[in-house]
């Protein structure tokens, strides 16, 4: 065998093996760096679905649940709360929900809900962020005799009704947004998921 042929063996041999070893490398600093990129457990977690257990809630109560590290609310509205809602759309920006960004597909109705008397919203003025306060009491003397039970955010002064629905003439321009929601029973609302709602 000539020195020629030995030597391009040689260089064929060095040549595959200079490559595997390359790629092996190149995977093994590849792997951590894709997974750094990956979410961490605890930022899973925070986005993760919520339940909210509404067993114990009574009539005109209200709730807050912590989803995605924002405050969610659930109340669950008295007969008179509900009879009053559309008594007031003459007062509101966007009484019927038209704003689709605001709501789930299955909250745009009047209630703002899926089931009428249990309303969830997230916690959040729509304005600057601040969180409004739960005002349920109708007329007080500081919000006038037009109130009928809502949110007040004092902030700024936006007010909103018991659907979460803008007040006109307030800084706020859009509803309280309605998070994804179902329920898994009669008690317990899943919020963050809402595979299978029709």
């Amino acid at each position: 065998m000539s020195t020629e042929v030995m030597d391009l063996s040689r260089r064929r041999f060095l040549t595959a093996t200079t490559s595997v070893v390359g790629g092996i490398g190149a995977v093994a600093v590849a792997v951590p760096f894709v997974s750094y990129l990956n979410p961490s457990d605890r930022a899973r977690a925070a986005g993760a679905p919520v339940e909210a257990d509404i067993s114990k809630l009574e009539e005109g109560q209200l709730i807050t649940v912590k989803w995605r590290g924002k405050p969610v609310w659930v109340l669950r509205r008295t007969q008179q709360m509900l009879d009053n809602l559309p008594t007031l759309d003459p007062l509101l920006k966007d009484p019927k929900s038209e704003q689709t960004s605001q709501q789930p597909a299955y909250a745009k109705n009047e209630d703002r809900s899926i089931k009428p008397n249990y309303w969830l919203a997230i916690g959040i003025c729509t304005h600057l962020g601040c969180s409004p306060t739960f005002r349920p009491e109708v007329a007080p003397a500081d919000l006038g005799p037009k109130w009928k039970g809502g949110f007040f955010c004092p902030c700024h002064g936006s007010r909103f009704d018991l659907a979460g629905r803008v007040y006109d003439g307030v800084p706020a321009q859009l509803n309280l947004q309605i998070p994804p929601h179902k329920y898994t029973s009669d008690t317990v609302i899943l919020v963050g998921d809402d595979k299978g709602v029709a």
